[in-house]
Order: structure tokens, then C-alpha cells, then sequence
């Protein structure tokens, strides 16, 4: 089986190599002139920058979907960097006047151009070409950060030892043991939305905590939405339901709703 590790090496080089692609397809829109004459340096024929043009996808349909994976990537592997990732995007709060040093991405997608009383352009959307370049150098470093001996593995042999667990809770269920593959769920549960307050720096005081006892911290800090919330609140319900109510029998299905939302807790909050 491919270990964490492996699959993260992989993703992150996927999102580095789409990340490329889409840098090309905004010099390609930005500046189709300057980025022919850089492929007549590399290419030998027409029909050769004819075929890695047309290869090149439309800005517009790949970002969202790189962005929020990439979103993740750096979340959990360089968290200091999140808010600079993001800035790169979002329009600021409370901007006035839009000029070439915080013209965002998200403004890109829009075709947003600024023009003078005069009608000649102050801000055109290749402004944000290098915001794009920060946002894949970001994503970069964090390739380094991960080779680099300082990177510290616990939490991706931790999450390896989670689908271990996870996968022998399924099993369970699927036998009949409905009570015991719950428990199994939700003490992951627990040892990861533990690991979610040690990454915020979240300190937990109650000597035996519980999945609430976590969950209303990171709430409360604004790690996580009011959606997830609710959402690890009804996980929380389903262990209980395994754990303290004797006189209920839990249901095959709501223990499959368990590890199914489990695994997504697992996979999205860091």
C-alpha cells in the first residue's frame, strides 16, 4: 500500500507541475507576442509552437481547482505561509483604489482592468502574473520544507496509522460489530482534532478530553467554520452513541456515516 508520504511527494509534484502550466497560459494571455517569440528560442517549426500552444488550458478553467488543492498543501505543510497564499487571491478588505501592488488574482479571473479618465489603461490584468509566480513559489518552498530533514513526519506516519484504523473499523462494521467500529472512529477522531489544537497552538485543559472538548476551541479560534462544527458535533453524536448509550444499538449506516466523516475530517482540517 503507498504510504502518506509517497502520496503527498506525488500530489505536490502534480500541483507543481499544473501550477507551471497555468503560469504558461497567463504570459500566453497576457503577452501571446513575447511568449511565441521565448518558444521560437525552443522550437524548430511552426507546427511545434502550434501544438504546445494548444496543449496550454485556459487560465480561467484550472485555477479554482489548483488553488484549492494547493490551499490544503500549504495549510498543512507551511501554515506560516497561508496568509500570504491567500492575500495573492483575495481582493483586500476595504481597498479603494485598485493599482499594479494589490491587483489580485481573484481580479484576473474577472478580466478586471483599470483605466484612466482618458481612457488609457492604469491597471491591465497581466498585474497579476506575478502574483501567480509568488503563489507557485510558495508552493515550492514547501517541496523544500518537505525534503529538508527539518520537515517533521509525525503527522503523516500519524495519518497512515489513521487509515490503518479507519480501514480495520470499516471491516468491523461490515461484520456486524457496528458498537466497536465506532469507538475505533471516533478515538481517531479524537487523536486528530488533538493534533488540529497542538498545530494552532490550542491548549486544552480537561484531563480527558472528548471530540467536543476539542472541537468548540478550534471553533471558537476560527480554525474551523461553524459548518465543520456542526458537522464533528453529529460525528460526536455517532460515537456516543457507540460509546455511552447501552440501551440504543447503533446502525450499520450511521457507523459508515462515522468513518466516512472521520476520513473527511482527517483529510481537510489541519
Amino acid at each position: 500500500m503507498i504510504s502518506n508520504l509517497e502520496k503527498y511527494k506525488k500530489d505536490l509534484d502534480r500541483l507543481i507541475s499544473n501550477g507551471g502550466q497555468l503560469l504558461n497560459a497567463m504570459q500566453l494571455e497576457c503577452h501571446p507576442n513575447e511568449f511565441e517569440e521565448a518558444l521560437k528560442k525552443v522550437t524548430k517549426t511552426k507546427e511545434e509552437i502550434s501544438e504546445i500552444k494548444k496543449a496550454i488550458p485556459a487560465f480561467n478553467d484550472g485555477y479554482q481547482v489548483w488553488y484549492s488543492e494547493s490551499l490544503v498543501v500549504v495549510k498543512f505543510l507551511l501554515p506560516d505561509r497561508i496568509h500570504d497564499f491567500i492575500k495573492l487571491y483575495e481582493k483586500p478588505k476595504g481597498r479603494k483604489d485598485i493599482a499594479y501592488g494589490n491587483y489580485v488574482i481573484e481580479d484576473y479571473l474577472q478580466n478586471l482592468r483599470v483605466t484612466t479618465g482618458y481612457g488609457d489603461v492604469k491597471v491591465s490584468p497581466s498585474a497579476a502574473v506575478p502574483q501567480f509566480q509568488q503563489q507557485l513559489n510558495i508552493l515550492k518552498s514547501v517541496k523544500q520544507r518537505f525534503e529538508s530533514t527539518l520537515f517533521d513526519i509525525r503527522q503523516l506516519v500519524q495519518a497512515d496509522l489513521f487509515d490503518s484504523e479507519l480501514e480495520s473499523a470499516k471491516e468491523l462494521n461490515k461484520k456486524g460489530f457496528a458498537r466497536g467500529a465506532g469507538a475505533i472512529a471516533g478515538v481517531v477522531l479524537e487523536k486528530h482534532l488533538s493534533q488540529v489544537c497542538d498545530n494552532h497552538n490550542i491548549k486544552i485543559i480537561k484531563k480527558n478530553p472528548t471530540i467536543n472538548d476539542f472541537n468548540q476551541p478550534l471553533k471558537d479560534a476560527d480554525i474551523i467554520e461553524v459548518k465543520d462544527w456542526r458537522f464533528i458535533q453529529r460525528l460526536a453524536d455517532l460515537r456516543n452513541l457507540c460509546d455511552h448509550d447501552k440501551k440504543t444499538e447503533p446502525k450499520q449506516g450511521d457507523i459508515d456515516d462515522l468513518i466516512a466523516g472521520v476520513e473527511k475530517v482527517s483529510k481537510t482540517i489541519f
